[in-house]
């Protein structure tokens, strides 16, 4: 049984985040919105359309860039902070580390604000494609052209790279640390090992796989990008090397977005279409969630606890589902 509570903004639904019992929203008008425990509260935050949006790692606030160079936060009773100003600058990738740290890049500039107040800055050769700290100690993976650097903010230690060609536009740590994934604009996933620099190639879709997400112990990785969940195992000593993947949710349409549940192996899936779906990894059991909203998924998250859902779409409708266990 499902309970949803729908929302109409008008606007493209960049992300949406359960801080607590308050549900986040940022929207591509600029405005954040928070909804829930008596708050429904819209914030004109950035001066032009926010770009990224993601959870801090504490889950308790939602940090946003966009196209003003700025970065900020909003907290669960909708109180905003601005984190960084980059005047003349435009902003769309952005990581959240430990103790509140922050990265974000402007063009061949990547920059970690700490949770203190200071500012540490790599410059790169070329543009960033994609950040993402590593769970296990204070580093930052930066996905760009011919590869990935490796860069440890907190210390003098000079960055390392992880190289194959093509341009890398998303990156992803594997939740136990020891795999690093990037998504290419060649429509396929590159992986290294990071214990041995090992290289896994992940290809055959038909589109850039740009949502990623891992499964609960980090078994598996779903992506976005074909007509179905991708869900590749890594599991296995050699992680995806030589395997099948999953798939799951076979429809017509494409995959926009995948949101693996926190505490079980089941995916909701997000369709162009509008239409989002809950399966479990073994793909026998009709879907614990079906829905089907007005324009392609955009957003897609679950809370820690996996029995509630936000949803959001490009033509600004979102909803908030309260999901029973399968």
């Amino acid at each position: 049984m499902t309970v949803d509570t729908e929302k109409e903004f008008g606007a493209y639904v960049v992300a949406g985040t359960f801080l607590g019992e308050v549900t986040a929203f940022a929207l591509g008008d600029g405005s954040v919105r928070t909804v829930g425990a008596g708050i429904d509260q819209a914030d004109a935050l950035h001066d032009g359309a926010i770009l990224v949006a993601i959870p801090s790692l504490d889950g308790k606030a939602l940090i946003t860039a966009g196209d003003d160079g700025t970065v900020a936060v909003t907290d669960a009773r909708g109180k905003s902070e601005t984190l960084a100003t980059r005047p003349g600058k435009w902003i769309d990738q952005i990581a959240a580390g430990p103790n509140g740290s922050v990265a974000f890049a402007t063009g061949r500039k990547v920059e970690v604000r700490f949770g203190d107040g200071r500012e540490k800055v790599l410059d790169l050769p070329r543009a960033a494609g994609g950040l993402a700290f590593s769970p296990k100690g204070f580093r930052l993976a930066v996905a760009r052209y011919n590869g990935a650097t490796l860069w440890w903010p907190g210390t003098e230690a000079e960055p390392t790279g992880l190289e194959w060609d093509g341009a890398h536009i998303a990156a992803s740590f594997s939740p136990d640390g020891k795999y690093l994934v990037t998504a290419m604009q060649d429509n396929q996933l590159h992986g290294w090992r990071l214990a041995d620099g090992k290289d896994m190639r992940m290809s055959g879709y038909p589109s850039k796989p740009r949502s990623l997400s891992w499964s609960v112990k980090g078994r598996f990785l779903a992506t976005s990008g074909a007509n179905a969940a991708v869900l590749w195992p890594f599991h296995h000593k050699d992680g995806p090397q030589g395997k099948q993947p999953i798939q799951l949710g076979p429809r017509e349409d494409l995959v926009t977005r995948v949101a693996c549940d926190p505490r079980k192996e089941r995916v909701a899936i997000g369709y162009r279409d509008g239409t989002v779906v809950v399966v479990g990894f073994d793909g026998s059991a009709e879907p614990a969630y079906h829905h089907k909203a007005e324009g392609p998924v955009s957003a897609l998250s679950w809370d820690k606890s996996g029995r509630r859902l936000v949803l959001g779409t490009e033509t600004g409708s979102a909803t908030v589902a309260e999901i029973a266990d399968a």
